[in-house]
């Protein structure tokens, strides 16, 4: 079986410059639309929001802002704690903001919301893995993390745990945040809890563009993690050097 490719610690400009940039870009595109739909089909399922809603839903209860201000401004502090991890935005980053908001909204105007018990936990079980494949999609095109899915790359990363761990940490520890500040929690928000980090970790490594480290990386750049969140050993020039290493900007690609 082929080695899965790793997630280079690119920048913003080596995201852009590391090739396969067409394939990248629709992969990116076609990832971030996915995820808007799944979480549409999710929310049709009416078992529970997932665990980032249900913090961004009970936040907004508790401060003059709406669901959808309460997202964003969240987002935008996520995005502070990239610094220690040496992540920068990409053009995954934009686009998240702006496509899965968009797929989203598209996809609640198509599916009517069901009456049926078995629709409902069909929606709920196939929104869960098109939400796995969509991250995968979309993180494997090395174009920059969502403010959420940088967190959990950053981490996994710096940690040298795996991409499960990591996000299922997250997950569990948003959860009981969002629970605390009243959001709606249901058996669908537990399911993806727990479920969530395997089906990416699963599916993660099959969906990673394969990228030229020697034409991808560059001064600056880091370790390498693997699409199964373990380190890899990083090629190239000053692989060996005593040089200390220094500060790796990015990942690859991203959350919401």
């Amino acid at each position: 079986m082929a080695r899965s490719a790793p997630l280079l610690p690119l920048t913003p400009l080596q995201q852009l410059t590391a090739g396969r940039l067409p394939r990248r870009v629709a992969q990116l595109l076609v990832g971030l639309v996915l995820y808007g739909v799944s979480m549409a089909m999710m929310i049709r399922g009416a078992f529970g929001l997932d665990p980032w809603d249900v913090f961004h839903a009970g936040l907004a209860d508790r401060v003059p802002l709406s669901f959808g201000e309460v997202t964003i401004a969240v987002g935008a502090l996520v995005l502070l704690l990239w610094w220690p991890l040496r992540q920068w935005p990409g053009l995954g980053t934009v686009a998240n903001v702006v496509v899965v908001g968009l797929a989203a909204d598209a996809g609640l105007s198509l599916l009517a919301q069901p009456e049926s018990l078995w629709v409902r936990v069909l929606l709920l079980v196939g929104g869960l893995v098109l939400n796995a494949v969509a991250g995968g999609l979309y993180i494997g095109s090395q174009l920059g993390p969502g403010p959420r899915d940088g967190l959990m790359t950053g981490l996994a990363r710096r940690t040298g745990w795996s991409i499960r761990l990591v996000r299922t940490l997250i997950e569990v520890s948003v959860l009981a945040v969002g629970g605390l500040l009243g959001g709606p929690v249901g058996v669908g928000t537990v399911v993806y809890a727990f479920g969530i980090g395997p089906l990416v970790q699963f599916f993660l490594p099959l969906l990673t563009v394969r990228l030229d480290p020697a034409r991808a990386g560059g001064p600056g750049a880091g370790p390498v993690v693997s699409a199964a969140g373990r380190r890899a050993p990083r090629r190239g020039r000053g692989a060996r050097t005593g040089t200390p290493p220094q500060p790796a900007p990015t990942t690859c690609s991203a959350d919401r």
